[in-house]
């Protein structure tokens, strides 16, 4: 009679089967009860097409390091950016004179991030800074956590 009124019962009754050597005549169940409660992943740890499977290699086998130019004529290296032509043909941009380009340019900073005690708390940038590392500092507690 359950096994009118619920459908699944049947594959929740399946671990039981084994366990107690329940006929099936009893259960009034076929084949094909079993064959649908079976694991249907392939992969080794889980979810099906997740995680943990064995991956092909590819059909060529392993990857060859390809070997990118240098560029080694100082003349260019001086007078032009050096990596700035994406295309196949045309040639890297020209230098030009320090008066061409914008006074904000250098005044820029290329060296390391002021620290915080040097930043003013009435800007932005301070309260990110403070932020981040607030972030930083909470992840940092959670991940030394046992549980």
């Amino acid at each position: 009679m359950l096994c009118t009124m619920y459908p699944g019962f049947l594959r929740a009754l399946l671990p039981l089967r084994q366990v107690f050597a329940v006929q099936s005549s009893l259960v009034h169940s076929s084949a094909a009860d079993y064959a649908a409660a079976k694991k249907t992943t392939s992969a080794a740890g889980g979810v099906m097409g997740l995680g943990k499977g064995k991956k092909k290699a590819g059909k060529l086998g392993s990857m060859e390091k390809k070997e990118l130019p240098v560029e080694t004529d100082p003349h260019k290296l001086v007078s032009r950016v050096c990596g700035s032509n994406i295309y196949t043909t045309g040639e890297d941009v020209k230098l030009q004179e320090d008066s061409a380009y914008p006074a904000w340019l250098w005044s820029l900073n290329t060296g390391p991030a002021p620290r915080l005690a040097e930043l003013d708390p009435s800007t932005k940038r301070y309260w990110l800074r403070v932020r981040t590392a607030a972030i930083r500092r909470n992840n940092k507690l959670r991940s030394m956590r046992r549980f």
